[in-house]
């Protein structure tokens, strides 16, 4: 090839450079306002309108990584050391920079949520560029589009995203919750809470559960657990919550009374008791049915176990619901007589009548299915209902148990016609048929 057509190719090599650089500083202008002036990347703008393409990748990769060391650090330093064995505890910026590899600070900042899953994959293959091309000066020449592509995919997930937010020191935070001073703002809860990478709501849940149901946790800290646990349960894998509730089973088994007693309370706090095993919901819900039978009449009585069955509602075992629906709807429709105090006939337990009929809401079939039974099978019940006061209360139970009941469910017809007052004799006919 002679000097002529030499020096048009060179001059086209330079006015390709220089028409590109529009998309260089596109590509570094594309991240976070702090980063524009960072070092690394001024160098890759100064080397790229000139083709060097090896030197621009990996002066963008140490912006990279310059910004990851800084959001971990930001983020949580000793989060990061659980996350990553290195071999030693890390403390400094400096620290990273002579101990941790690549790999291990990408994995490092997704497992504490400094970066998500995505952006770790994309960052890999980041990386494998900047080794090949950059580290291996005797490969062939990154094409243009293979560096813009990098920086792209770095600017969108790393140098354009703003810092995490900072987490929580566990240790520092459960010593302040043990004190009055502890904030209450459920805003600031939240922000501190939720954020949290799932390794560390792990162990804060598991955390806050040993404190609420040791012996010694102060006043102020069970109040603040039950301020702080039902903001941190939402947002819990379930498979986590499983694993939270059924360690209820493993205080059962140590035979401590009150540490059983708080165990229950902090799944009630949360509102997990769906997720009991049968051991631990027979446990606790066995004795309140019992007693609540034993008790009929007894309104004092009657109103404090409905008032401790009431969370239980929707988990009440199989076995038990022909002796929990007897019981509630005995206690529901309550009894007439005299009395010297009141000029009232129609008595129940107040307390109870207001939290039965919310109980009644999480019928299912089988539940239904035993209250037709008791209907059919329960003397006491049926000779009370003979008064039309009570078979008023017993028809307000009937109207919301045929809401619940599928549309397959055998006894509809005898609910159908307990609801509907014009039908009364058909439903003691019914009463007395069996299906």
């Amino acid at each position: 090839m002679d000097g002529k057509n030499y020096m048009p190719n060179n001059d086209l090599v330079q006015v390709t450079h220089q028409s590109l650089e529009p998309f260089f500083q596109r590509a570094i202008s594309n991240v976070r306002e702090d980063m524009i002036d960072n070092p690394y990347l001024a160098e890759a703008l100064r080397v790229l309108p000139v083709g060097g393409y090896r030197s621009a990748i990996g002066s963008f990769w140490n912006a990279v990584v310059d910004d990851l060391r800084n959001k971990i650090i930001h983020r949580s330093v000793s989060l990061f050391n659980n996350a990553v064995n290195v071999g030693r505890e890390l403390k400094t910026y400096e620290d990273f920079q002579n101990n941790v590899t690549d790999d291990n600070l990408i994995d490092g900042a997704y497992k504490i949520g400094v970066i998500g899953w995505e952006a770790s994959k994309i960052l890999k293959h980041a990386k494998e560029t900047r080794h090949i091309f950059d580290g291996h000066p005797r490969s062939t020449d990154p094409s243009i589009i293979k560096v813009l592509a990098m920086f792209e995919d770095c600017a969108k997930y790393v140098l354009n995203e703003p810092f995490p937010p900072q987490i929580v020191d566990i240790d520092e935070y459960l010593g302040m919750m043990g004190t009055a001073g502890f904030d209450r703002n459920e805003v600031a809860i939240a922000n501190a809470l939720t954020e949290l990478p799932d390794i560390y709501k792990t162990e804060l849940i598991n955390r806050l559960f040993n404190a609420y149901i040791h012996e010694s946790a102060s006043t102020d800290l069970r109040s603040n657990i039950e301020l702080t646990a039902p903001v941190l349960w939402p947002v819990l894998p379930k498979e986590m919550k499983v694993q939270v509730v059924r360690r209820v089973d493993q205080v059962i088994s140590k035979g401590n009374a009150d540490a059983t007693k708080e165990a229950f309370a902090f799944v009630r706090l949360v509102k997990a008791s769906a997720y009991l095993t049968p051991t631990a919901k027979r446990y606790i819900i066995q004795p309140l049915v019992e007693k609540l039978r034993e008790n009929l009449d007894r309104f004092e009585a009657e109103d404090r176990y409905v008032r401790a069955l009431a969370p239980y509602a929707a988990n009440i075992p199989a076995d038990l619901m022909p002796v929990y629906v007897s019981a509630i709807t005995q206690t529901y429709v309550g009894h007439t007589g005299g009395s010297a105090q009141f000029s009232r006939t129609d008595f129940y337990a107040n307390g109870a009548a207001t939290n039965i009929p919310k109980m009644f809401e999480a019928f299912d079939d089988s539940a239904s299915a035993a209250f037709v039974e008791c209907m059919r099978t329960n003397n006491t019940l049926r000779r009370r209902i003979e008064n039309p006061v009570k078979l008023n209360r017993l028809r307000s139970l009937a109207n919301i148990v045929i809401d619940r009941v599928s549309t397959g469910f055998p006894e509809k017809r005898i609910l159908e016609a307990l609801v509907d007052e014009n039908q009364e004799d058909e439903f003691w006919k019914l009463l007395k048929q069996r299906p």
